[in-house]
C-alpha cells in the first residue's frame, strides 16, 4: 500500500470517529499501524487471533469505544463465532477492516489466498454483515464515513474490504 494512501485511510478512520484498532499483523494494509500508532486519539491493541481481535473490540464498544478489527480476509472465517455469538447477536457496532487477501482484484494474489479470497463475501452474506469493497482512494472518506455511521445505525458489524491498490 502506498504511504500517501495508507496515511489517507488512517486520517480517515479517525475522523470518522475510530478510536479504538483490534488487529493481528497482516501484510497487505500493514503500513497503517504505525501511523494509527502515532494518534493519540486512537487506541491500538494487538491480538494473537481474530476471535480474540472481535471479543475485545466488542467489549469496548459496551464501554463507548468506536471500535474497529483490523484483520487478513483469512481471519474473518477464523472469527466467525465470535462475531455471531457476540457482536451480531448483542448489537455491537464494530468496523471490520479487512484486507480481502484472494480476490480478483488482490495484487499479490496466490494460491495461498485465493480458495478463500473467493469466497469472503459470501460469508460476509451468511452471517448477515453489510460490507462494502475498496480498490482504490476514490471516494474513501465517504466510504469510511458512511461504514461507521451504518454501523451505529445498524448496532452490528459492517465490514470494508481493501483490495486494488491497498494490496501492492
Amino acid at each position: 500500500m502506498d504511504i500517501e494512501l495508507a496515511k489517507h485511510t488512517v486520517d480517515h478512520l479517525i475522523g470518522a470517529g475510530i478510536n479504538l484498532v483490534t488487529y493481528l499483523p497482516e501484510t497487505r494494509l500493514s503500513q497503517i499501524l504505525p501511523l494509527l500508532e502515532q494518534k493519540k486519539a486512537c487506541q491500538l491493541v494487538a491480538v494473537a487471533s481474530e476471535a480474540e481481535a472481535i471479543s475485545i473490540a466488542s467489549g469496548a464498544s459496551l464501554v463507548g469505544k468506536q471500535p474497529a478489527c483490523y484483520m487478513e480476509g483469512t481471519g474473518l472465517f477464523v472469527c466467525s463465532y465470535n462475531l455471531v455469538t457476540v457482536s451480531v447477536r448483542l448489537g455491537i457496532p464494530l468496523l471490520l477492516l479487512i484486507s480481502y487477501v484472494g480476490s480478483f482484484a488482490d495484487q499479490r494474489n496466490s494460491f495461498r489466498f485465493a480458495p478463500t479470497g473467493i469466497r469472503t463475501e459470501e460469508q460476509l452474506k451468511t452471517l448477515n454483515i453489510e460490507y462494502q469493497v475498496i480498490a482504490n482512494s476514490a471516494g474513501l472518506e465517504t466510504r469510511i464515513h458512511d461504514s461507521v455511521r451504518m454501523m451505529n445505525a445498524l448496532k452490528q458489524p459492517v465490514a470494508l474490504l481493501f483490495t486494488g491498490d491497498f494490496t501492492l
